[in-house]
């Protein structure tokens, strides 16, 4: 199979995290841009990475770049790609578009200009002048930054965070790819407790479990690519069936999620249910003041509502102190709350280890890092990386 070039697109501050999923799918070409990250694969690589990729927001086929100051450099450059290697003579091939301190700057105009370049192309491979547009879709996107075009393939459809299970919402849920991100820099393992006391939907809890028994994320769905021809049916049973090998069901799993709000646990539950998992996780409705963690060397993960979920700022901080001094009681737990409140620190009494910046959506917050005394790895032994 010959090497594609690939993008998986990344929210802002998780492309690092991305760069390490890849890695570890064992592809080491690797480069890392802001919202992106660029490496090389084969059809299996699509595959594979749509599968397993849980901090990812989707998989792109690149199909080229150039300088594009002008409609014709558009044109010329976007029709000298391959596009009949990829896209059948039936298929639908929508194009969107952005463009950010280009002289190119209306998106539409260059969308109808790619999408006319890309007939073109294909009249003369196909020997047709017309395209029905009935088969499999193939959404094309041409981003233009300082005046160089990048045309790529989505290979994902409905974006990655997208894992099948969540049904129902409550409201600010946090995105499964977040809550992934923030499972992963925590450094949670397996045989070690795990408690969400502001649950919400139980997003995190469900991903904790997830990446506990090395779920390929994307196992329970489809993808776009795989109604095309040019990555066949046997490449995609091949990924699925290494996921399948890969997964850990045999580990047991302390994993714990609570809330004040008992609608926010009945969609918990139901989620957890959609997972496949609600035998292994335990939710219950019950105020922060009331936790109490269990076992040692635990990870408590959480992401505090910023007001919907308690009603007001007052009741958020209150719940916020509780929890300061709950943990602090619980020296051997390390404590991860991802929040855009520049006071945490305050409320939870001491301040945090180390912070990161992250984006939910577009709110900007911290990933306050309380780490265990001795450091957030000083824990109970520790289970191997699991192999992809």
């Amino acid at each position: 199979m010959a090497k594609i070039q690939l993008i998986a697109t990344a929210p802002m501050g998780l492309e690092a995290i991305v760069a390490d999923e890849i890695r570890q799918l064992g592809y080491d070409d690797v480069t890392v841009e802001n919202g992106r990250v660029t490496f090389a694969g084969d059809e299996l690589a699509i595959c594979r990475a749509n599968l397993w990729l849980r901090t990812a927001d989707r998989v792109l086929i690149k199909m080229g770049e150039f300088a594009a100051r002008t409609f014709d450099e558009l044109f010329e450059g976007t029709k000298a790609l391959p596009w009949p290697d990829w896209i059948p003579e039936d298929a639908e091939f929508p194009v969107d578009g952005r463009s950010h301190k280009s002289q190119l700057s209306s998106v539409p105009a260059c969308q109808g200009i790619v999408k006319k370049a890309i007939v073109e192309k294909m009249k003369t491979n196909y020997h047709t002048e017309w395209f029905e547009e009935r088969g499999p879709r193939y959404r094309i996107e041409v981003s233009l930054l300082k005046d160089i075009a990048t045309l790529t393939l989505d290979t994902t459809g409905v974006g990655l965070h997208k894992r099948g299970y969540r049904k129902l919402i409550t409201e600010a849920p946090l995105k499964e790819t977040m809550a992934a991100a923030i499972v992963l820099l925590s450094k949670w393992r397996a045989e070690r407790p795990f408690y969400d006391p502001f649950c919400g939907s139980g997003t995190l809890p469900i991903e904790a479990a997830m990446i506990g028994w090395n779920i390929a994320p994307g196992l329970r769905r489809s993808f776009a690519a795989e109604d095309w021809p040019a990555v066949p049916e046997k490449l995609w049973r091949e990924a699925r069936d290494e996921a399948y090998d890969l997964l850990r069901d045999d580990v047991p799993l302390e994993i714990t999620g609570s809330d004040i709000d008992p609608a926010a646990i009945d969609v918990a539950l139901a989620a957890a249910k959609a997972a496949g998992l609600a035998s292994e996780l335990r939710f219950r409705t019950e105020p922060v003041a009331k936790i109490r963690p269990s076992g040692d060397y635990g990870c408590l993960i959480t992401n505090p509502p910023y007001g919907e979920r308690l009603g007001d700022q007052q009741e958020v901080e209150r719940a916020l102190r509780q929890l300061g001094g709950i943990t602090a009681a619980m020296p051997t737990w390390s404590v991860f709350v991802l929040s855009p409140s520049r006071q945490l620190e305050h409320y939870m009494g001491r301040p945090a280890s180390r912070k990161r910046k992250l984006y939910n959506g577009r709110i900007e917050c911290q990933l306050y890092q309380y780490w265990a005394a001795g450091g957030v790895y000083s824990v109970a032994k520790k289970s191997p990386e699991p192999k992809l």
